[in-house]
């Protein structure tokens, strides 16, 4: 990528035009571009509903489709004169450039003029974006269930620069010393402004991997499993895959992705875990087919992915309420399949990185009512907080946990997940 911006407008496009995340567009970025270009499109992101008020002010007609790829540039131009530390003329000098060289000559006087006006006005535009909710319309639907100050709170956490998690082996505290990080309540070290993971201390010695505390919950959820034979359904990168390893389960971990599934097994290599059988199969197949029975059942299952907005805000613009009804359904099945797989009194841990109620706590509601040979096992503040307490209250009355992304907000948030333990009464 010779042009780092020109190819972070076309990276913009290319997320919320084809619904993709960003993380699956990163390789296309070379390394020295990184820092500038993650740092450009997810800003944009987070800004994203603000920032196209402000260009539909300044425009005097319509950009034609054709040429669309100069509203993105002038967005992401928009972002960088508001929120980063260039210099405004480097920014228009290139963008008019750009324009006139990928999309129409014509349009690059246009977008000399719409910039110059927003250096012009730059305190009131700040003001005016900040002031605008980063929630498109789309997503509101989401959110049904929750109230008028949880959603308040919900917008205001959008842009909550998240930090970076550790989840360690063994001796958090010892771990949160030497990486010079706050300590949380569940064990994960809090780093923040980290910049190149695998330059941190003892990183190749695999004594650590990035987890985001939430989505360390689920395995601590699960109690003790020194020695049981467990199956992690939807295993890849392979963050709760180590956690089942660490605590001393024997594992098996399956993903449908035969790339995650490699990323996993580079992931288990470096962490040095043996106590690991890996199959690239589809889920739903493997519970119809295997004559296995698990201990335990670690269904980390298929969503929206809704609540990872503070990392991925992308999610905001391409996920809807019909997204959400379709990973309901996925969910559905692979719940009423865990009990071919699942032994008597067995353990079925299941949980959503989704901020939606109905992939958390009315998918768990409906699988109860249907199935009862399965009953809740209450999460207790003991399993989830060893090293202190929660700021926020992360388990409901029915002893399910709800993590949402303004909880621990002075230490910059949390991933929204639903996590719910439950046992195989037949």
């Amino acid at each position: 990528m010779a042009n780092p911006r020109l190819n972070s407008a076309k990276i913009l496009q290319t997320i919320l035009e084809s619904k993709v995340f960003f993380s699956e567009l990163k390789k296309q970025i070379p390394e020295k571009d990184l820092p500038f270009c993650n740092m450009l499109i997810l800003t944009t992101l987070r800004n994203w509903c603000g920032l196209n008020e402000v260009l539909h002010k300044f425009l005097q007609k319509k950009i034609p489709n054709k040429h669309r790829l100069a509203q993105y540039q002038l967005l992401a131009a928009i972002t960088e004169i508001l929120f980063m530390e260039t210099a405004p003329y480097a920014v228009i000098n290139e963008t008019v450039a750009n324009i006139k060289k990928s999309c129409d000559k014509f349009l690059g006087g246009m977008a000399n003029a719409v910039l110059r006006k927003v250096v012009a006005q730059k305190p009131e535009l700040l003001t005016e974006i900040t002031q605008t909710s980063p929630l498109p319309t789309t997503f509101l639907p989401i959110l049904k269930g929750y109230s008028a100050e949880d959603i308040k709170q919900i917008v205001a956490s959008v842009r909550l620069i998240p930090p970076t998690d550790i989840t360690v082996k063994t001796n958090p505290a010892e771990w949160q010393k030497k990486l010079n990080g706050t300590l949380l309540p569940n064990g994960s070290i809090r780093l923040q402004n980290i910049k190149k993971i695998h330059e941190l201390p003892d990183y190749n010695a695999g004594q650590w991997w990035v987890q985001d505390a939430a989505a360390s919950l689920p395995v601590m959820a699960m109690g003790d499993i020194r020695g049981l034979k467990v199956v992690d359904l939807c295993a890849a990168p392979g963050g709760k895959t180590a956690q089942l390893a660490a605590r001393g389960a024997n594992v098996t971990a399956l993903d449908i992705s035969e790339v995650r599934l490699n990323t996993l097994k580079q992931n288990m290599q470096r962490l040095g875990f043996e106590n690991i059988r890996t199959f690239y199969e589809d889920a739903l197949h493997f519970m119809q087919t295997t004559e296995d029975k698990f201990d335990a059942v670690l269904l980390d299952a298929p969503c929206s992915a809704t609540g990872t907005f503070r990392r991925h805000p992308e999610v905001l613009h391409i996920k809807t309420a019909e997204d959400v009804q379709t990973q309901v359904q996925l969910q559905k099945q692979m719940l009423t399949l865990c009990k071919n797989i699942l032994k008597s009194k067995g353990i079925l841990l299941y949980s959503v990185c989704s901020i939606c109620q109905a992939e958390g706590e009315m998918q768990i509601a409906d699988f109860l009512q249907q199935n009862s040979d399965f009953k809740i096992v209450p999460i207790t503040d003991k399993d989830i907080a060893v090293y202190g307490k929660w700021n926020d209250c992360l388990i409901l009355p029915n002893g399910t946990v709800r993590t949402l992304p303004f909880y621990e907000s002075t230490k910059n948030g949390m991933d929204s997940f639903f996590i719910c333990k439950m046992q195989r009464i037949i």
